[in-house]
């Protein structure tokens, strides 16, 4: 059985209710007010975390255009941006983080962060970040890897755009720089993703081969894809999170809101209650509901000594009569006593 992992007050295993995580990226839109009304909407939705993103363009790419540096893909959200100006106007400010983290902390959500270099790592190590975040973009950035596993807090992972032996070595590399507590999210780097580019049956094979939880990173629009994948054994849900898609921000097609948040949380709940244990049988809650099945019941009255005929017996609800399987056995039999119509047939009845 997996070891649990605990993520400040929160315990991730199998045995425990989904760790919902709303994703801020850059839906802050470039107001600390607004990253702080996030912040307080995924608190009232009943999320347990709440991610930033923290870097800057410098640390991502340089400021140059042309070539892949300009984003001309025409399914791209992003189409027509520069990726240096992108990350410029999408990057939350350092000097927010601070006041982020302790009004998270105030509303009980457990906040962390995507690290894209590190110094973003040891700036989120001045604040006690509870985790960190590898991005699928940072999942091969093997110098950032070894630092993050070198603090010993709980790793979460996204394994978007990358190969099976890819994967292994990225595993691989956080093991041996130190991390204990390591959490794979099966995730599709396209923004929207669909559901039929999801694949959620890898999530089970992927925890075999990793010995590892395996939670989902959702790029899918709507609350259907995460929580079929609990079903699967995902214990850790990621999904975008903003105020409003109308307000618009770089993030905002495929983030949820806040109704739909709390539904996410709220069908979460519910589906890991549904999977219950491996029962056949009935129920301890079904038993007052045995009156419905079928029984043997008299359907014509009946004068002692007269024969049970299908003309004056009948399989039909409620229960409380002879159990059906013995309805050709009694055909042919007489009666005990004089039987009314609307009498359950048993066994004292029948001579």
């Amino acid at each position: 059985m997996l070891n649990d992992i605990k993520i400040e007050r929160h315990s991730i295993g199998v045995q425990y209710k989904p760790f919902i995580i709303a994703e801020m990226s850059g839906n802050h839109n470039k107001s600390i007010d607004r990253a702080l009304a996030i912040i307080d909407a995924a608190a009232d939705a009943g999320a347990q975390a709440i991610k930033l993103q923290t870097y800057t363009a410098e640390t991502i790419t340089i400021e140059a255009t042309g070539g892949l540096f300009d984003i001309n893909d025409q399914n791209s959200l992003w189409k027509g941006n520069n990726l240096f100006k992108l990350y410029k106007d999408a990057y939350t400010p350092w000097e927010w983080h601070p006041i982020l983290f302790e009004h998270a902390r105030k509303r009980k959500l457990v906040i962390f962060s995507t690290p894209f270099d590190e110094s973003a790592v040891d700036f989120l190590e001045e604040l006690n970040v509870a985790a960190y975040k590898v991005a699928s973009f940072e999942n091969n950035h093997f110098p950032l890897l070894r630092k993050i596993a070198s603090t010993g807090k709980p790793v979460i992972m996204s394994t978007g755009l990358s190969t099976l032996a890819g994967l292994d070595a990225s595993v691989k590399t956080l093991r041996d720089a130190g991390c204990k507590e390591l959490i794979l999210l099966k995730c599709t780097s396209t923004y929207p993703a669909s559901p039929l580019n999801t694949n959620l049956n890898t999530i089970p094979v992927m925890s075999k081969i990793f010995d590892c939880h395996v939670g989902l990173s959702d790029h899918t629009l709507g609350i259907g894809v995460p929580i079929a994948a609990i079903a699967l054994g995902a214990r850790v849900i990621e999904k975008h999170f903003t105020l409003s898609r109308a307000d618009g921000g770089v993030d905002s097609a495929f983030s949820l809101e806040t109704n739909e948040l709390k539904a996410l949380v709220e069908e979460s709940s519910r589906a890991f209650d549904s999977l219950g244990k491996v029962f056949i049988g009935i129920l301890e809650a079904e038993k007052n509901s045995l009156r419905f099945k079928r029984s043997i019941y008299i359907v014509n009255d009946i004068k002692e000594g007269d024969l049970f005929t299908e003309d004056n017996t009948k399989i039909i609800r409620p229960g409380d009569g002879l159990d059906t399987s013995f309805y050709e056995l009694i055909i042919g039999k007489k009666s005990k006593f004089n039987i009314k119509r609307g009498t359950p047939l048993s066994s004292d009845l029948i001579l």
